[in-house]
Order: C-alpha cells, then sequence, then structure tokens
C-alpha cells in the first residue's frame, strides 16, 4: 500500500481531463489471455514450506477451465472447484502471526476480487490452505456446508515489467470481461478498472527509485 499511497501523491490528475472518465492514467498491469498459472493470493514464500504452494485437493473433474472467467477456486465440503471470479460466495480469510494461522469465516456473498480486498483490509489475506491440515481447518471455521472463496487463483494479470507481484487494488466489480489493459482512478484512491486498451489515456512510469 506505500506504493499506492506514493502513486497517488505523485499524481497530477489536471493533466488526467477527458471529454469522458477524467482522472485516470494507465499501468503497467495487462491480461494476456493466456491460460496462466495457479498461484495464491498470499504469495510470500516465506509462508509456504517446500511443496505446499502445489496442495491442490480438486473435486473429481476439475478444474474444468470451461472459460478463462473460471480462474478463481470455491471451496465445498473440503473440496476444491474452478469458478467464474465474478460469482458471489462467502469467503474465508485468513489471520496471519509468525507461523500461526486462524482462518475466519466471512459470511457476506461478494466476488473473488471483493472478497479479496476485505479479507487484504480486515484480516492478512484471503486463505492459502497449504496441505491437509489447512484443509480440515478451513472446513472447520465454515458453520454450516457452505459454498466460500480461498485464496487460489489462476492468473492471466501480467505485469510490463516482467515482474511477478501478485498485489491488485481492483475498484469494486472490476476487473470484467473482455477488457484486457489496467487504468488507475485518482478519483477512487487511485482504484484500478480494467479498460480496452485504445482508449486513450495519461499513463505512469517509472524508472529505478522513482515513478
Amino acid at each position: 500500500m506505500a506504493l499506492i499511497k506514493l502513486l497517488n501523491n505523485t499524481a497530477d490528475i489536471s493533466k488526467m481531463v477527458y471529454p469522458t472518465f477524467s482522472y485516470q492514467a494507465w499501468i503497467g498491469l495487462y491480461d494476456d489471455h493466456v491460460l496462466g498459472n495457479w498461484g495464491w493470493s498470499l504469495s510470500d514464500p516465506s509462508f509456504y514450506k517446500p511443496g505446499e504452494t502445489e496442495f491442490r485437493p480438486w473435486a473429481s473433474g476439475e478444474p474444468n477451465l470451461v472459460t478463462n472467467d473460471r480462474a478463481c477456486t470455491r471451496f465445498y465440503k473440503g473440496q476444491w472447484i474452478d469458478d467464474d471470479c465474478q460469482s458471489a460466495w462467502g469467503s474465508v480469510c485468513m489471520d496471519v502471526n509468525g507461523s500461526a494461522v486462524t482462518f475466519v469465516f466471512v459470511n457476506i456473498a461478494m466476488s473473488w476480487f471483493d472478497a479479496q480486498t476485505y479479507c487484504r483490509e480486515h484480516h492478512t489475506d484471503l486463505a492459502s490452505v497449504r496441505n491437509a491440515a489447512d484443509n480440515q481447518k478451513v472446513l472447520g471455521a465454515i458453520p454450516y456446508l457452505g459454498i466460500v472463496w480461498i485464496g487460489l487463483f489462476r492468473d492471466t494479470w501480467k505485469w510490463s515489467d516482467g515482474s511477478n507481484s501478485s498485489f491488485r487494488f481492483w475498484q469494486k466489480g472490476q476487473p470484467d470481461s473482455g477488457e484486457t489493459c489496467v487504468a488507475a482512478d485518482f478519483s477512487n484512491s487511485g482504484k484500478w478498472g480494467d479498460w480496452t486498451c485504445d482508449w486513450k489515456r495519461s499513463f505512469i512510469c517509472y524508472g529505478p527509485g522513482e515513478y
């Protein structure tokens, strides 16, 4: 979030006035339309022991990857199913304190991206399920046999400089399908939305040690 604060402080919104949708500027995130790799919302490698990022108790026939939108993971009765990220489900967040992890059920129906934002604002992140013991703890955190989001997603969003940061700062309801370039909206705390790439917008560059 420190970089978001820096970006907001640096942006000159007087140069971002357009006939429609002012105060937005392109950043370097884009969707390459290629089925990406499955990874966890919490990308810190120190949180995982060897092999734990690959734990996958998929339900039979999953992931089925029917469409590119089925890029997020829902948890049901201890099994995992790929789903459209805009579907509305409850979620399981986690609080991480050193090596201790507590899973927290959130009984609010949200898209996966909104659930990720909620968990990052109120807890550490959406739940990472590293092993069978974690899987059982997540199951035990849900007070009924409901469907919830966890933090596994298939990420097709890429940074133009080739970096692999999983940080996202989406506006509510974003991203939606079919738009592949990302702009920060400085009238909305610098939050991000996806757009078709042929819109003409200001843009944010960076060099070593500066933005």
